[in-house]
């Protein structure tokens, strides 16, 4: 009795690992699988160069050139304000300094 029980456990000890290993096994009348389309697979990620996105240079100097003209404004206005006098545009040149800054900060730190 204790016979066939350690045989049926050596068989199945010996017949386990080998199906394992028959996955790559060629199956008559079972076409091969087609081949990964991933080309790269299983080969190690090469860097690829970073091109550096064409920067307008004439705009961005431009786009400086305002940003400076707009922020020496900035103190006038606040000397206005000082004297109660708030004036209606700072607000918005405020917000046109910070996203010309934006602007120049992005193109030139992609």
């Amino acid at each position: 009795m204790l016979k066939p029980v350690l045989l049926a456990m050596l068989l199945l000890v010996c017949v386990l690992p080998s199906s394992a290993q028959m996955k790559d096994v060629y199956i008559p009348g079972v076409p091969p699988p087609p081949p990964s389309l991933d080309s790269d697979r299983g080969k190690p990620a090469q860097e690829q160069p970073r091109l550096q996105p064409h920067v307008d240079l004439v705009k961005l100097q431009q786009e400086a050139d305002d940003l400076a003209r707009t922020a020496q404004t900035i103190p006038t206005d606040l000397a206005g304000v000082r004297q109660g006098m708030l004036p209606k545009d700072i607000v918005e040149k405020l917000k046109r300094i910070e996203k010309l800054s934006k602007r120049l900060r992005s193109e030139l730190n992609p």
